[in-house]
């Protein structure tokens, strides 16, 4: 078994000002997402400009720093917000809900889609595989924050944590929702699909490796098991995710319509 080795949550300090892992680790998933979409406007085939690749990178993470953190304040940390309203302030503390965020970001490229007169399914398309090494990224930062640990378990790849061998889920998901979802996405959408393909893909991989690496999860405590005595929150708001994602994959094959991104 492996000894976690306590790292130091706080990456530097200037003076009064701390950074903290956490927070590089968003700083790198927006930094990948803006450089795997410039890489992917300059196709030939791609209709997009490096100014609208711009506006969705911002648009983008305005939407998931606002629902991330709401989210969580919502659905995972009702009675902490509700003590002490300032907790929706304390970001490097960790705490973001990833519903919440894909809820907020919908929110933003809808917003972009407008701005931009694009079809709305275009710009979710489009951003479909961007945020995965964001994810993946993010998931270390949990890694190093010590949060989010797995149930106890005797597997040689566990984590002795105060003398507890653990899940390292944070690190399964970092695999899964991170590279897997990367690898899966990047290519399903390095040529041509129907339009709401890629989107449809993206839910139900993201909800499908959420709902299986919750099983190894520890629930939050304030909430604990919802349903029957296994069923999580994480996986009774995965599972519309799922389901949605199929029915759009069903209905973009029937209709095959031709997405804006590429060109005729």
């Amino acid at each position: 078994m492996l000894v976690y080795p306590n790292p130091d949550p706080i990456a530097f300090q200037i003076g009064p000002v701390k950074v903290h892992w956490y927070g590089i680790m968003y700083l790198v998933g927006f930094l990948s997402a803006w450089w795997l979409a410039r890489r992917r406007a300059s196709s030939p085939r791609s209709t997009w400009t490096p100014i609208e690749v711009d506006d969705l990178i911002f648009y983008c993470s305005v939407g998931v720093i606002l629902g991330g953190r709401l989210g969580w304040c919502l659905f995972y940390g009702t009675e902490q917000t509700i003590a002490n309203p300032l907790t929706i302030f304390r970001i490097w503390d960790g705490g973001m809900s990833f519903h919440g965020g894909l809820v907020g970001v919908l929110v933003a490229l809808a917003l972009l889609a407008r701005h931009r007169g694009r079809r709305v399914a275009d710009v979710f398309d489009f951003t479909a595989p961007l945020p995965a090494v964001g994810f993946g990224a993010v998931r270390i930062g949990n890694f190093i924050n010590g949060e989010l640990w797995g149930k106890p378990t005797d597997v040689p790849w566990a984590f002795v944590v105060n003398g507890r061998p653990l899940h390292a889920s944070q690190l399964y998901e970092a695999t899964l929702e991170g590279l897997l979802l990367f690898v899966i996405l990047w290519w399903f959408t390095s040529t041509p699909r129907p339009r709401w393909a890629p989107s449809g893909l993206f839910l139900v991989c993201y909800g499908l490796f959420r709902f299986l690496i919750e099983f190894v999860r520890v629930p939050d405590a304030n909430r604990g098991y919802l349903l029957f005595g296994w069923v999580t929150m994480g996986q009774i708001l995965s599972t519309p995710m799922i389901l949605a994602g199929l029915a759009m994959l069903v209905i973009a094959y029937r209709r095959r319509e031709p997405s804006g991104n590429d060109k005729a």
